[in-house]
């Protein structure tokens, strides 16, 4: 099915592959027939990971997006994934409002200062306690920040364990469900990111047990990613996706242009 991907990464995300151009990823799109392209590449003030301290220039970034929409059929949408920290509310509001963005995934990608990959946030912590903060931080983002449309990568804290890439869903449901019913209240969604299976895990982000949930919940907008960082991974493991969510008991997903959205039936 040809359902565009809501969360990819070009060279301007200093994790991306070379060759992550906007063309290598055009060209894919028209390969496939697929008739938008949302760009979301990385954005993360005030990490504590060199890598990342680099911003794109969005400007300039915008001004080669409409070159390029002149020799091509497909949408091109700029997007961004926000690296969310409670202390940057409004640097945040700041830099979005200086940009008309089409989709804004705020993901959480540090906690309490400490990088994930790296393992710092897991040292002189048991992973339950592990988890259960990352969760804590993630409900006090979906409670003091709205200037965003998907939470991304929902439960992404799993993929840097440093015992066991998953958890027991029942174990943390309560504030689960806290986070998924401010989500709901707030007409938020959360995003199917497929690039737990390109990571060596058993599953998606986030799982399927809180997508389920999410949608028992009354949640309705849900996007699907793959979250590459390579074109050989655009629109990775779709199928699989689009059939997860079938399960999860969605018959539909969502699209964002311009921040409005859209709903393409499965």
């Amino acid at each position: 099915m040809s359902m565009p991907d809501q969360h990819m990464h070009t060279n301007f995300s200093p994790d991306a592959d070379e060759t992550a151009t906007f063309e290598s990823y055009i060209e894919q799109a028209e390969l496939q027939g697929i008739s938008s392209l949302t760009f979301t590449d990385h954005v993360d003030l005030d990490t504590p990971v060199s890598l990342f301290q680099i911003i794109p220039d969005y400007y300039a970034y915008r001004t080669r997006l409409n070159q390029l929409q002149k020799n091509t059929n497909v949408t091109l949408n700029m997007g961004v994934e926000i690296g969310y920290q409670p202390h940057l509310n409004e640097a945040y509001d700041t830099f979005l409002n200086a940009h008309n963005f089409d989709f804004i995934i705020m993901s959480i990608h540090v906690g309490d200062g400490l990088d994930f990959y790296n393992g710092d946030f897991f040292k002189e912590k048991t992973q339950e306690k592990a988890f259960q903060r990352y969760f804590e931080i993630v409900l006090n983002a979906v409670k003091n920040y709205d200037h965003y449309d998907v939470v991304g990568h929902l439960d992404y804290i799993i993929r840097y364990a440093l015992e066991t890439n998953d958890y027991d869903f029942k174990a943390y449901q309560p504030m689960i469900d806290e986070i998924l019913n401010i989500i709901i209240e707030k007409q938020k969604g959360i995003e199917l990111n497929m690039s737990g299976l390109r990571y060596g895990l058993k599953h998606t982000h986030p799982k399927l047990d809180l997508i389920k949930r999410y949608q028992a919940l009354g949640g309705e907008i849900i996007t699907l990613g793959s979250d590459a960082h390579h074109p050989k991974d655009y629109r990775a493991d779709f199928d699989q996706g689009i059939a997860l969510l079938k399960t999860a008991g969605f018959d539909k997903i969502t699209v964002f242009k311009q921040r409005k959205k859209h709903f393409i039936t499965i």
